[in-house]
């Protein structure tokens, strides 16, 4: 019990953190462009009770954490209402819409990292252990959410760029793929293709990032 209590406390943090910060970004991006629909729903904030999912933030996250198979951290919040039939340049303003997701993971990956590092720097201590686990927790999670939501397959962020940089027609078709979207990766999650194309773009970013902070591999 005292190591389900030290595990979701230390996790706890980055992981709604990475989830509820994702989409807070989505928000902002949005209401840059022209939407303010996030904004009117008091969706832009970092407030994760705005964004939490119970299933996505917490249960699934928890349970992947305490059954330490080895697959991939991940979860979600409740998505942010992004219109964007009102963004001043609908097609081009959502590639940095959609982009924006991924770009908050980017940036709390490297946060989390600086603190491994920092953890490592200053002299042991009662917190280093915590703070060590945590800063991998956080970078886990953020690794994995920035190369997950890349993937190009609509409604992920990586399917709405590949939307945005398609050729009008292209675009259209390939947007149609939206509402098959959830069914497609839950089965290339289970079946494993999913964890084959993207952990060797996960090492490699994480090798990047190691190698930038100078962390052990």
């Amino acid at each position: 019990m005292d190591s389900l209590i030290q595990t979701i406390a230390i996790a706890a943090l980055p992981v709604i953190l990475a989830i509820t910060l994702h989409e807070a970004a989505h928000g902002y991006a949005a209401l840059h462009f022209g939407d303010p629909t996030a904004w009117q729903e008091g969706r832009i904030t970092a407030n994760p009770l705005k964004h939490i999912d119970p299933v996505g933030t917490i249960l699934v996250p928890a349970i992947i954490l305490l059954l330490s198979t080895g697959g991939i951290l991940f979860g979600w919040a409740k998505p942010v209402p992004v219109n964007f039939g009102r963004l001043r340049h609908p097609k081009r303003d959502m590639l940095w819409v959609a982009a924006a997701g991924p770009a908050a993971n980017l940036a709390m990956l490297l946060f989390w990292a600086a603190l491994l590092k920092l953890a490592w720097l200053l002299p042991f201590n009662f917190f280093s252990l915590p703070m060590s686990r945590m800063a991998e927790v956080g970078m886990t999670i953020n690794l994995v959410l920035m190369v997950l939501n890349l993937f190009p397959l609509p409604p992920l962020d990586g399917g709405r760029i590949a939307v945005s940089l398609l050729p009008p027609a292209a675009a259209w078709r390939f947007a149609q793929i939206e509402r098959f979207g959830f069914p497609i990766l839950l089965l290339l999650l289970f079946t494993g293709i999913l964890s084959s194309l993207l952990t060797p773009v996960m090492q490699l970013v994480g090798g990047l990032v190691g190698f930038l902070f100078q962390l052990p591999s």
